[in-house]
Order: structure tokens, then sequence, then C-alpha cells
């Protein structure tokens, strides 16, 4: 039995709860070990403010590609069908060709940092649509407004609550959803090893 996706708890947890909401979305609950959610816990939260206060900067990077990379050795020591990919600067985009796409192609998904306003923010890039990604965005705001390029999903609370143009995802000003500047960009590719579908079988996706 597979849960549906959470919504984050403090303004500050957007990484952990991304994380877990992938293994949501691509595992079945029965599947999900303690080591798993413990390692996602122990490692996320790990950025300092200005004020030098731990947390409240939400998760860094270092902390994103280390769970990356221990995700593949949990992966191989204890025989769980998952693989990571991290994948940073011009790597992060969307279109012929791109990582984000092929792994979504493949039944994967993609913890992506977007912006959100004016701070970064980590979203579930789970199914790609035309030239439309499928998103789970953990940050809850009611009544949050419809516009051309970005639209609000209801009712799918196992995989997605927006749908986003890939256009504004790939701008590189800091607008809500935007990867952003190419030099700070960073996305985790996540693939459940036993559904994931290879790329001769995968649909070649073009803006």
């Amino acid at each position: 039995m597979k849960n549906i996706l959470n919504y984050q708890t403090s303004e500050y947890d957007c990484g952990p709860t991304t994380l877990i909401n992938a293994f949501r979305y691509l595992f079945e609950r029965e599947q999900l070990t303690p080591e798993l959610l413990k390692t996602i816990s122990m490692y996320t939260l790990d950025a300092y403010d200005e004020k030098g206060e731990s947390g409240k900067n939400g998760t860094s990077k270092m902390a994103m590609k280390f769970i990356s990379s221990w995700l593949n050795q949990y992966g191989i020591t204890k025989n769980f069908p998952v693989f990571s990919e991290f994948l940073e600067g011009e790597q992060v985009y969307i279109g012929q060709n791109s990582g984000i796409i092929g792994c979504l192609q493949q039944r994967g998904v993609v913890v992506a940092r977007v912006w959100l306003e004016d701070v970064g923010h980590y979203v579930l890039l789970n199914d790609v649509a035309g030239d439309v990604i499928e998103v789970f965005d953990p940050y809850y705001i009611e009544n949050f407004p419809d516009n051309h390029e970005v639209s609000v999903v209801e009712g799918l609370p196992g995989k997605l609550n927006r749908r986003v143009k890939a256009e504004l995802m790939n701008r590189k000003e800091p607008v809500s959803y935007a990867f952003g500047p190419v030099e700070i960009r960073e996305a985790m590719l996540i693939y459940n090893t036993t559904t994931r579908k290879t790329e001769e079988n995968s649909i070649e996706y073009i803006i």
C-alpha cells in the first residue's frame, strides 16, 4: 500500500519532507525501513541562517549530495531497489536529452531545488506531459492563484498538486517554481529499480 504525500510541518523542512515523499511515491509503505527514514532525518535541516541558528536555512546541497550517495550504498548493502543520481549547475534543466526528463520518463522522481517567492525550496517532480511538469509542492498555500504557467491540482494527494510549465522551471531568474541561477541549481534523481523503465522504452521528449 502506498501513502499519500505529505506537507511540511514548519517553514524549514521542505527538504526532508520532499525526500520522504519521493519514497512514498516510489515504494509501498511496507518496503520502507526505519534506517532509511532515520538517515533522511539525521542529515537534513543542516543549514544555518544568518544568525547562526541550525536548521533555519533548511537543507544544504552538501546534505542532499550525501544522501544521494548514501542511497546507492544502502541499495547495494541492503539489497534495496533504489538508485540515485545528483545533478547540479548546467545539468539541471528541462528539455530534450535532459537528465530530469529521462528520469521522469523512466518512472523515477526528482527532488529539485526551485524558488518559492524569494527563497530556495525543494519540491517533487514525478511526471511530464508535453511541456508541463507534474509537481508536488510540500508547502501548503491556501487559495494559491492559478496562472498560465502554474495551475493548482486538487484530488490527487498521492501524486501532485501543481502543474508547472517547463519554460517557467528553466528560467534563470529567482521566480516561483523556476530553477533559477544556473550556478546554484541542484536536483536529485531517485529510481525504484524494480519499476524503472529502460531508456529504449521511454518516449522522447521535445519542448
